[in-house]
């Protein structure tokens, strides 16, 4: 069938390749800075260390407080979305990550550190509720898959690029000059979605009166705006991205420098190993996206990615791996979680009632922040301990979980609204 003449689900807007791409394009650019906005503070730890002469686990908790603050925020930014339309608040959340990124590098002290995380964590806070809307709303939906697929790669390649951009300019420069630049890079996205915005306009979600059934009591009536809360794949999706952000955390915060002291290394190679394991996870999500083109089969796809995945941690925490072999496996890894992305956001999907899309996403993506709250204060505890192969293990029993809840979404998978 001709994608412009395929049947539209309600509230898709029938578009052409050419302003998908266009959508695909800027929402994609604009996840890559938030996912660069995470990890704005994680690659310069050595450095943070010294200047402000705090313990890992300190510096772990500024991450904790800004995912604390973005999952809050973000499961408010799923109702006002639907509400006043996705466009403004991608334009305050890009806003927030400038000025959070010029907060870092004029900071003196912790509490300074600390209340910057605060607007970062605000300003990350909008992307998933605005971007998914965006995306399910705009694109065509036999593009859908490509589309997801797109998402995940700006979003590990934004990952990827904040160690690549300012260790080099750390070691150049300085810490504070490299974070002065990610504020520019921030504030110059702002600028080119302020000047596609037009291509971006989408009107609010208005209330439905749509009648229906809930897969959880199976009760009819009037859908109110709380009402998907009721649905119980909604919250084996939370689930799941919760345990997904630990995993992730682990990686990005603890699992090279946990690496590095069981195999010794040089220190330049950390930054390395985690640049590798993004730039292989967008990899695996370009594969990933044609996998996900057969929805019946996203679980499937999810537990073999995050299976592999745990098994090359093991190889790293638990054998003698030589040390130049260990930035290799980081990337084996990473491609490995890069194939489950596309499918990962199929379950979402495949669980979210019609004209609720910001409100589920918000509430589901916030077991994201949650996750990678709680695991800084786990990991960094076992990083003061010196417990670098418990990192290892927790990640490997991380992962593992991940591939039984992927399994546990399908399971209580429910229809929840049939239009009358």
């Amino acid at each position: 069938m001709n994608p412009s003449t395929a049947p539209q689900p309600a509230g898709v807007t029938d578009t052409g390749l050419a302003q998908d791409a266009a959508v695909i394009a800027l929402v994609g650019v604009a996840h890559l800075i938030s996912h660069f906005s995470q990890l704005l503070l994680a690659p310069l730890f050595p450095w943070l260390k010294e200047a402000f002469q705090v313990s890992y686990t300190e510096l772990g908790f500024l991450m904790t407080l800004f995912f604390v603050v973005s999952c809050a925020v973000q499961a408010a930014a799923g109702f006002l979305v639907d509400r006043f339309g996705p466009r403004p608040m991608l334009f305050v959340g890009l806003a927030l990550i400038g000025v959070a990124a010029f907060g870092y590098a004029s900071s003196t002290s912790y509490a300074m550190l600390a209340l910057s995380a605060v607007v970062g964590g605000i300003g990350n806070g909008v992307f998933h509720p605005v971007d998914y809307t965006l995306l399910n709303r705009k694109i065509n939906p036999v593009r859908l898959g490509h589309a997801y697929s797109v998402h995940g790669i700006t979003g590990s390649l934004g990952w990827a690029l904040a160690p690549a951009m300012l260790v080099p300019i750390t070691l150049f420069a300085s810490w504070r000059v490299a974070l002065v630049c990610a504020g520019v890079l921030a504030w110059s996205v702002l600028l080119l979605v302020w000047w596609q915005r037009e291509k971006l306009a989408l009107a609010p979600t208005a209330p439905t009166a749509a009648k229906g059934r809930l897969g959880v009591s199976g009760a009819q009536g009037t859908e109110g705006d709380l009402d998907f809360l009721r649905i119980p794949a909604v919250w084996m999706c939370f689930a799941f991205f919760f345990f997904y952000a630990m995993a992730l955390s682990i990686v990005q915060a603890f699992a090279p420098e946990a690496a590095r002291q069981l195999h010794g290394f040089p220190l330049t190679q950390v930054a390395l190993c985690l640049t590798l394991y993004m730039v292989c996870a967008a990899g695996g999500m370009v594969l990933g996206g044609f996998l996900a083109s057969d929805p019946s089969r996203c679980e499937r796809i999810v537990g073999a990615g995050f299976g592999i995945a745990a098994c090359v941690a093991a190889a790293i925490g638990f054998t003698p791996v030589p040390g130049a072999m260990v930035p290799l496996l980081f990337g084996v890894m990473g491609f490995a979680a890069g194939i489950a992305g596309p499918s990962r956001d199929l379950l979402v999907k495949k669980s979210t009632p019609e004209n609720a899309t910001g409100r589920v996403y918000g509430v589901v993506y916030a077991g994201l922040d949650i996750g990678q709250a709680v695991a800084p204060l786990i990991f960094g505890r076992l990083m003061d301990q010196g417990n670098y192969r418990g990192v290892w293990l927790g990640l490997m029993i991380v992962q593992g979980i991940l591939i039984v809840s992927a399994f546990r979404v399908r399971r209580t998978r429910r229809t929840v609204l049939v239009p009358a």
